[in-house]
């Protein structure tokens, strides 16, 4: 299992969404944020609005959710970045059920 983060711009974040329901993974954490990257936000802002996505998926799915976030990728500084971390354990509270089956 990997958790994945995402920071995306605020205007990216329907799209995503509808991109990772579209190849079946609907469970995620989203929140607003406030950032900035390299470029160092942009005056007179020092942090800028983002969006940070959160969810775990089993090591099969890792690819082709990288792939749905992308759909916020203009080309353009700011457009965010992705994280991939392990997970050791997942377990659903209201089942019990442990490990990959506790993810969707």
């Amino acid at each position: 299992m990997k958790k994945i983060e995402a920071i995306i711009r605020e205007r990216d974040f329907e799209r995503v969404k509808s991109a990772l329901k579209g190849i079946g993974i609907v469970p995620l954490t989203a929140y607003p944020v406030q950032g900035r990257g390299v470029q160092g936000g942009v005056p007179p802002y020092d942090l800028l609005p983002k969006m940070k996505i959160e969810l775990v998926v089993r090591d099969d799915d890792v690819e082709k959710v990288i792939d749905a976030i992308m759909v916020a990728r203009s080309g353009n500084p700011g457009d965010g970045k992705i994280f991939v971390l392990p997970v050791e354990e997942a377990v659903r509270v209201r089942t019990g059920e442990r490990g990959d089956e506790a993810l969707y």
